[in-house]
Protein backbone atom coordinates (compact mmCIF):
# COMPACT_ATOMS: atom_id res chain seq x y z
CA UNK A 1 0.00 0.00 0.00
CA UNK A 2 1.47 3.62 -1.13
CA UNK A 3 1.34 6.40 1.25
CA UNK A 4 0.29 9.19 -0.73
CA UNK A 5 -0.56 13.44 0.53
CA UNK A 6 -3.87 14.16 -0.03
CA UNK A 7 -4.22 17.22 -2.00
CA UNK A 8 -7.37 18.48 -3.19
CA UNK A 9 -6.62 20.13 -5.62
CA UNK A 10 -3.98 18.63 -7.71
CA UNK A 11 -6.32 17.11 -9.78
CA UNK A 12 -7.59 20.44 -10.67
CA UNK A 13 -4.06 22.25 -11.22
CA UNK A 14 -2.83 19.02 -13.29
CA UNK A 15 -5.78 19.77 -15.49
CA UNK A 16 -4.88 23.49 -16.25
CA UNK A 17 -1.30 22.31 -16.55
CA UNK A 18 -2.19 19.83 -19.37
CA UNK A 19 -4.67 22.53 -20.99
CA UNK A 20 -2.50 25.04 -21.64
CA UNK A 21 0.58 22.77 -22.02
CA UNK A 22 -1.49 21.30 -24.96
CA UNK A 23 -1.51 25.17 -26.38
CA UNK A 24 1.02 25.94 -28.81
CA UNK A 25 1.50 29.31 -27.72
CA UNK A 26 5.46 30.45 -27.88
CA UNK A 27 5.13 33.61 -26.68
CA UNK A 28 6.09 35.34 -23.35
CA UNK A 29 2.81 34.44 -21.95
CA UNK A 30 2.81 31.26 -23.25
CA UNK A 31 5.65 30.34 -21.15
CA UNK A 32 4.63 32.34 -17.77
CA UNK A 33 1.13 30.46 -18.21
CA UNK A 34 2.87 27.13 -18.99
CA UNK A 35 5.24 27.03 -16.36
CA UNK A 36 5.68 24.19 -13.75
CA UNK A 37 7.48 25.35 -11.28
CA UNK A 38 9.46 28.33 -9.54
CA UNK A 39 12.50 27.86 -8.30
CA UNK A 40 13.24 29.62 -4.58
CA UNK A 41 15.65 32.36 -4.31
CA UNK A 42 17.75 34.58 -2.13
CA UNK A 43 18.62 38.00 -2.95
CA UNK A 44 21.46 39.48 -1.06
CA UNK A 45 22.54 43.26 -1.95
CA UNK A 46 25.96 44.01 -1.25
CA UNK A 47 27.44 47.91 -1.73
CA UNK A 48 28.45 47.28 -5.26
CA UNK A 49 25.74 44.46 -6.39
CA UNK A 50 23.02 42.49 -5.98
CA UNK A 51 23.21 38.65 -5.94
CA UNK A 52 20.33 36.70 -6.91
CA UNK A 53 20.70 32.74 -6.01
CA UNK A 54 18.14 29.98 -7.25
CA UNK A 55 17.67 26.57 -6.29
CA UNK A 56 17.60 24.84 -9.75
CA UNK A 57 19.07 21.16 -8.93
CA UNK A 58 19.19 19.04 -11.33
CA UNK A 59 18.94 21.87 -14.22
CA UNK A 60 21.93 22.04 -16.76
CA UNK A 61 23.32 25.15 -17.40
CA UNK A 62 22.60 24.71 -21.14
CA UNK A 63 18.78 24.51 -20.13
CA UNK A 64 18.93 27.96 -18.31
CA UNK A 65 18.09 31.61 -19.61
CA UNK A 66 18.73 34.66 -17.77
CA UNK A 67 18.14 37.97 -19.35
CA UNK A 68 17.72 41.49 -18.73
CA UNK A 69 14.91 43.62 -20.47
CA UNK A 70 13.08 47.09 -19.72
CA UNK A 71 14.74 46.81 -15.60
CA UNK A 72 13.37 43.34 -15.58
CA UNK A 73 15.40 40.12 -15.02
CA UNK A 74 13.99 36.96 -16.38
CA UNK A 75 15.18 33.29 -15.62
CA UNK A 76 13.66 30.61 -17.13
CA UNK A 77 14.47 26.87 -18.05
CA UNK A 78 13.49 23.45 -17.94
CA UNK A 79 14.21 20.73 -16.32
CA UNK A 80 13.77 17.32 -18.06
CA UNK A 81 11.30 14.31 -16.15
CA UNK A 82 12.67 10.99 -16.08
CA UNK A 83 10.44 8.19 -16.67
CA UNK A 84 10.11 6.46 -13.42
CA UNK A 85 7.93 3.32 -12.87
CA UNK A 86 6.75 1.14 -9.89
CA UNK A 87 9.06 -1.81 -11.23
CA UNK A 88 12.25 0.70 -10.43
CA UNK A 89 11.05 0.77 -6.61
CA UNK A 90 9.39 4.11 -6.87
CA UNK A 91 6.26 4.60 -4.69
CA UNK A 92 6.57 8.40 -4.88
CA UNK A 93 7.54 11.30 -6.91
CA UNK A 94 8.28 14.22 -5.44
CA UNK A 95 10.33 15.95 -6.96
CA UNK A 96 9.88 18.82 -9.31
CA UNK A 97 10.17 18.82 -13.30
CA UNK A 98 8.95 20.92 -16.07
CA UNK A 99 9.57 24.18 -17.33
CA UNK A 100 10.30 27.21 -14.82
CA UNK A 101 10.17 31.06 -14.53
CA UNK A 102 11.11 33.86 -12.34
CA UNK A 103 11.19 37.65 -13.02
CA UNK A 104 12.49 40.16 -10.63
CA UNK A 105 12.32 44.12 -11.36
CA UNK A 106 15.46 45.39 -10.48
CA UNK A 107 15.99 49.05 -9.46
CA UNK A 108 17.43 51.80 -11.38
CA UNK A 109 20.84 51.16 -9.60
CA UNK A 110 20.98 48.04 -11.07
CA UNK A 111 23.63 48.10 -14.16
CA UNK A 112 22.04 45.31 -16.53
CA UNK A 113 25.05 46.10 -18.99
CA UNK A 114 27.19 43.95 -17.20
CA UNK A 115 25.33 41.05 -15.29
CA UNK A 116 27.04 37.68 -15.20
CA UNK A 117 25.86 34.28 -14.13
CA UNK A 118 27.01 30.83 -12.95
CA UNK A 119 25.77 27.69 -11.97
CA UNK A 120 27.28 25.61 -9.73
CA UNK A 121 26.08 22.06 -7.08
CA UNK A 122 22.82 22.89 -8.61
CA UNK A 123 22.38 26.89 -7.47
CA UNK A 124 22.57 29.52 -9.81
CA UNK A 125 24.08 32.66 -9.08
CA UNK A 126 23.32 36.25 -10.54
CA UNK A 127 25.63 38.82 -9.94
CA UNK A 128 23.84 42.02 -11.33
CA UNK A 129 26.64 45.11 -10.81
CA UNK A 130 25.74 48.66 -9.51
CA UNK A 131 25.84 51.55 -11.58
CA UNK A 132 29.31 53.56 -10.96
CA UNK A 133 26.72 56.70 -9.87
CA UNK A 134 24.77 55.23 -7.39
CA UNK A 135 27.82 53.15 -5.07
CA UNK A 136 28.35 54.88 -1.37
CA UNK A 137 30.64 57.39 -1.89
CA UNK A 138 32.31 58.39 1.28
CA UNK A 139 33.39 62.37 1.64
CA UNK A 140 36.03 63.29 4.21
CA UNK A 141 35.43 66.33 6.10
CA UNK A 142 38.13 68.71 6.81
CA UNK A 143 38.36 71.30 9.62
CA UNK A 144 38.43 75.00 9.52
CA UNK A 145 41.43 76.47 11.49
Amino acid sequence: MAITRYEPWSLLNQLQRELLSSQDDKSQEGSIATAEWAPTVDIKEEPDKFVIFADIPGVKPEDIEVSMEAGVLTVKGKKESETKTEKEGYKRVERTFGSFYRRFSLPDSANGEAINAKCKLGVLEIVIPKREAVKPKRINVSSEE
